[in-house]
């Protein structure tokens, strides 16, 4: 699922920012903690309180998630990286295979449909920057909806 690359880089991260709708639809995005889980090909987010949160209830009411982690690798010059996930979201109450993230308990489970990146590759760093492209990628994992399961 995940590239070498996109490991690599995810590996490295310790934050990324969740966006999900409400049912009215109000949009939130939130910083959380996660893991890769790279048997099934998705992120695992958790965190305290997990269940009793609006992300939690957003993704369990609909599924629609976008997921990013994204860093400054240089101020001088200005060179940014990240990698973004579009596709759905699952609410896992108790999930029996939460690999991808270190703890137990309540997570979000995101299952990508589309992978965008900007300057993960090898030598990415050591172009111009406004020269790196950005890649994406449509991947097939994400779900229909969102729903809550556990």
């Amino acid at each position: 699922m995940f590239t070498d690359y996109e490991l690599e880089y995810l590996s490295g991260q310790h934050l990324g920012r969740l966006a999900t709708a409400a049912p009215d639809g109000t949009l939130q995005v939130s910083p959380v903690g996660f893991g890769v889980n790279e048997s099934l090909g998705t992120i695992d987010i958790g965190g305290y309180n997990m269940e009793r949160s609006r992300k939690f209830r957003n993704v369990r009411d609909n599924g629609r998630v976008a997921f990013v982690v994204d860093d400054v690798y240089s101020t001088d010059p200005w060179r940014v990286r990240f990698l973004e996930i579009r596709g759905t979201g699952e609410a896992l109450a108790d999930p029996e295979d939460s690999r991808g993230h270190a703890g137990a308990g309540p997570i979000i489970r995101v299952y990508p449909a589309r992978i965008l990146t900007l300057a993960l590759l090898p030598g990415d760093l050591d172009t111009e920057p406004h020269l790196v492209g950005m890649r994406s990628r449509d991947v097939g994992v994400a779900r229909t909806e969102g729903r809550q399961t556990g």
